[in-house]
């Protein structure tokens, strides 16, 4: 029986100093040749989706963007290191708050926010939007806007893998990205049991960031430990710290390992924070001043930005400079999706289906129903 086990890097309410202490013991003990460097990479990274997701957010009040959307901001140093875990070959599955992985997983800058302003230059040609970032080139399946929607494909997934070919370092594994409020779904332990008794090349990856919308984990989960929730199915679940990038990389490079060499499937959970409301509209005035506080604190892009600076790896004037670069990246991004052409009402139809379908709707509104002789 696989026990579940815990890195204590994310447990409690860590603060940036205390995240700095966990970061230099996890790159002592992990980190390859040329960390410093590799560090201000993944840096320039964290400031790229922050940079997004805030320009997304003012792109959103500007009404350019309609519908839901959900932002990565406080969750960037989870995204890179999921991301810099995953290989080129291997698939991956989000909830809605996916721009931030459709950024690091290759997808372009532009045509992520072309996609959020409903551009046919977009990912998805404007037809998904923000929770439907999709892109099979790199692998990632989307991008779902049901709570808990992406658990089964993902699952499904991982056993057409089984069938592809055998375990072994170089198999293809998949990722099933979700929130800490999916975990109370039935989706979810179904999904995870299947994993189980099929013996699926699939690692599970809970984003805790302590509140799904506006309810803590606390008090909607007879278990808030969520790593531990695989262990009814001897699956092996791993608590780190979100915040950190190096010790996500090394969590999930353990727990994809596992799974693409003995089909041994994984829960893995992430502490995080969460800096906004669950979405662009959502005030959260539910969350108390100090929980605010205490999230601001553990922002992973100014933790990190300093670190560097302090050990050298930086300076203010490069960290400006990275800073000047990635903001010439996301107004290229405004530029491109702003001249991207819309819709039309004649391509309402389009790619509603994958192949063609025998008596499929066409009619627009305002046709006649029944065209007399």
């Amino acid at each position: 029986m696989n026990e579940s086990r815990t890195a204590k890097a994310g447990a409690g309410t860590a603060t940036a100093a205390a995240r700095q202490q966990d970061s230099d013991t996890t790159a002592a003990a992990g980190a390859s040749p040329g960390a410093d460097g590799q560090l201000v990479e993944f840096y320039r990274r964290m400031v790229l989706i922050r940079k997004f997701e805030l320009t997304a957010d003012q792109m959103y009040k500007r009404a350019k963007i309609g519908g839901y959307c959900h932002l990565n901001l406080g969750e960037e140093a989870s995204v890179v290191g999921l991301m810099e875990a995953l290989r080129p070959a291997d698939y991956l599955f989000t909830n809605y708050r996916d721009h931030g992985y459709a950024l690091m997983r290759g997808m372009d800058a532009g045509k992520v926010m072309a996609e959020l302003f409903g551009k046919t230059s977009g990912v998805s040609k404007g037809r998904g939007g923000s929770m439907h970032m999709f892109d099979t080139g790199v692998r990632m399946l989307g991008g779902y806007g049901i709570v808990g929607g992406q658990i089964p494909p993902a699952t499904g997934a991982a056993l057409a893998l089984t069938y592809r070919g055998a375990p072994g370092p170089d198999a293809e594994a998949v990722m099933c990205q979700m929130g800490d409020g999916t975990t109370n779904i039935g989706a979810f332990h179904e999904s995870l049991n299947l994993a189980a008794v099929w013996s699926l090349p699939i690692v599970y990856v809970v984003i805790n960031n302590r509140l799904g919308m506006g309810t803590t984990v606390e008090k909607a989960a007879g278990e808030p430990e969520l790593y531990k929730r695989g262990a009814s199915y001897r699956i092996p679940g791993v608590r780190a710290d979100g915040g950190d990038v190096l010790a996500v990389r090394q969590a999930a490079t353990e727990a994809l390992d596992q799974a693409r060499e003995q089909r041994l499937p994984a829960l893995l959970e992430l502490m995080s924070y969460r800096l906004r409301g669950h979405s662009v509209v959502d005030p959260a005035r539910y969350r108390s001043a100090a929980d605010l506080e205490t999230a601001q604190e553990a922002d992973p892009v100014p933790a990190l930005r300093a670190r560097l600076i302090a050990g050298g790896a930086l300076d203010e004037d490069r960290a400006a400079e990275i800073e000047t670069e990635v903001d010439g990246e996301v107004a290229a991004a405004v530029a491109f999706a702003e001249a991207g052409p819309d819709p039309t009402p004649d391509q309402l139809f389009d790619y509603a289906y994958a192949t063609p379908v025998a008596n499929a709707p066409t009619a627009l509104p305002g046709d006649r129903m029944v065209v007399l002789p």
